[in-house]
């Protein structure tokens, strides 16, 4: 919901697909700043605190954003000074994320038997897409209403998550707690090379998905290419939650088998079709339905690369490695809707999203020659071909 109201703000002060692209990267360069700070503090601390603390960062970010855009359309506030305000505010709440993202990656784990994982990745993807499939469309609801509700809406959820999660009890917690040391901070990078199949699936899912991201244009596929308004902006960016919801659900309820590696490759490759049909959609149906199938391949890649992180990592490590995965995931998304503006800018908006579709696709195809052991892998608990090597 926070996004959609932020990107519709900026665009509607700036009118700029570079400045777009600039919110993803005002939220990514908090993650890549803290990373490895993050995996460490969520090894040694409470980490329910941790996700409480951090969730009530958000809320007063989000209140914040409320405060500048009732300011500015009162005419207080020029675009000149609402717009640095507005990214400063995006990056407390892209600080804050980069502490809760990894440090609520470990609370599944925390609260699920090892063979029920798979299933339980699967069950919270499908939480995670259904506030994904709300909040986008409440979002540019909301904001079609009046801009400020939308976000001091979205603070107010923040703040209700905030005193739920403090709430949590864990059945579970981390025992170990090294001492700090720079091997220690670094030492889930090293995990991570040591395991060529989560390397492989990491990386495939940072490139593929940071070229193939088109979610920072949707605002001008939303208002100049398809003109639907805020309300399409909203259903565009649910569209994505809505398949990743549905293949969630079916993958909770049947588990994936048979040739995974295989299964994640085309997969991606599908994820880079859908994103070429969206690119050269002029009817909402058409676009909202390629989004979906997006989503939906996208469910796949995402339950994959949680599960075998979960699965392969110790316990007294997940704060780190997850940290990394974050990185990972925060890259191929905020760095990937920075990408897209600025390929927007250079090339037109929809030549840099069919654009990215290919190359998704083609880096799909490299990975499958350079990581043989993901390509053959049989199973998600990393069986294959010198898996483990």
């Amino acid at each position: 919901m926070l996004s959609v109201a932020v990107g519709w703000q900026i665009y509607h002060l700036t009118g700029s697909a570079y400045a777009l692209g600039l919110v993803g990267l005002a939220q990514f360069l908090p993650m890549v700043c803290l990373t490895l700070v993050v995996g460490h503090v969520a090894d040694r601390f409470d980490r329910r605190r941790i996700v409480a603390v951090c969730m009530g960062i958000e809320s007063l970010a989000a209140f914040g954003l409320a405060a500048v855009v009732a300011v500015s359309l009162a005419g207080a506030l020029s675009a000149s000074f609402a717009v640095p305000a507005v990214y400063a505010l995006i990056i407390v709440n892209g600080a804050a994320r980069a502490f809760e993202a990894p440090t609520s990656a470990t609370l599944v784990p925390a609260l699920t038997p090892r063979e029920g994982l798979q299933r339980a990745t699967a069950w919270s993807t499908s939480a995670n897409q259904t506030a994904q499939i709300l909040g986008p469309a409440l979002g540019g609801v909301c904001y079609a209403i009046a801009p400020t509700f939308a976000f001091a809406l979205a603070a107010v959820l923040f703040a209700i998550g905030a005193v739920l999660i403090g709430r949590l009890t864990l059945a579970r917690r981390v025992v170990s707690r090294t001492p700090v040391t720079l091997a220690s901070v670094f030492s889930g990078v090293s995990f991570i090379r040591s395991q060529p199949v989560v390397l492989g699936t990491l990386s495939l899912d940072l490139f593929a998905v940071l070229l193939g991201g088109a979610t920072a244009l949707m605002p001008i596929f939303a208002r100049d290419i398809l003109a639907v308004g805020p309300w399409g902006l909203g259903v565009m960016r649910s569209a994505p939650a809505v398949g990743a919801l549905a293949m969630s659900v079916w993958l909770g309820r049947r588990p994936l088998s048979g040739p995974i590696g295989r299964i994640l490759f085309g997969a991606l490759i599908l994820f880079g079709l859908a994103t070429v049909v969206f690119a050269f959609s002029r009817s909402l149906p058409l676009t909202v339905a390629a989004l979906v199938v997006l989503g939906a391949a996208d469910s796949i890649s995402v339950v994959v690369r949680i599960t075998l992180v979960q699965l392969l990592t110790p316990d007294e490590m997940l704060g780190r490695v997850s940290a990394v995965n974050t990185l990972f995931v925060g890259t191929s998304n905020q760095l990937g809707e920075f990408e897209s503006g600025v390929t927007a800018g250079l090339f037109g908006t929809v030549a840099a999203t069919a654009m990215g579709g290919v190359g998704t696709i083609l880096v799909s195809l490299l990975w499958m020659r350079l990581f043989p052991q993901l390509r053959d892998m049989r199973s998600l608990d990393g069986s294959g071909p010198e898996a483990r090597r």
